[in-house]
């Protein structure tokens, strides 16, 4: 099993929701989240500081999305193709998707385990 860790455009999202729907993924964890890659994010009112906590910041980052799904090793492959084909806009700050391996999985109310857990 893999772990798969997708940080999209927020406007990305229900494509990716119908991806995962055509490989049958058996669910999904979103989370809205702030960061900047290589673009080095945007900077609104460039020179406005803000206070954060007491810190004094320049706040530069972009909204995303971020999705993580548990599938099956062969479903991978045709999760990323369909992702870069739908999500890629060939602009800086399109996403990354990240790779894990899951050793296992179980499914709290009936004590399955593995594949049968997704």
């Amino acid at each position: 099993m893999k772990e798969l860790v997708m940080i999209i455009r927020p406007e990305k999202l229900e494509d990716i929701k119908h991806i995962l729907d055509d490989v049958n993924c058996g669910g999904m964890t979103l989370s809205t989240v702030m960061g900047c890659g290589t673009q080095k994010g945007v900077i609104e009112n460039e020179g406005a500081v803000n206070e954060i906590k007491g810190f004094k910041t320049t706040i530069n980052l972009l909204p995303k999305i971020r999705i993580e799904v548990v599938v099956e090793d062969k479903a991978v492959e045709p999760i990323i193709m369909a992702v870069r084909e739908k999500c890629a806009t060939d602009h800086v700050g399109d996403g990354k998707i990240f790779i894990r391996n899951i050793e296992e999985a179980v499914r709290l109310r009936t004590g399955e385990r593995g594949l049968k857990a997704l």
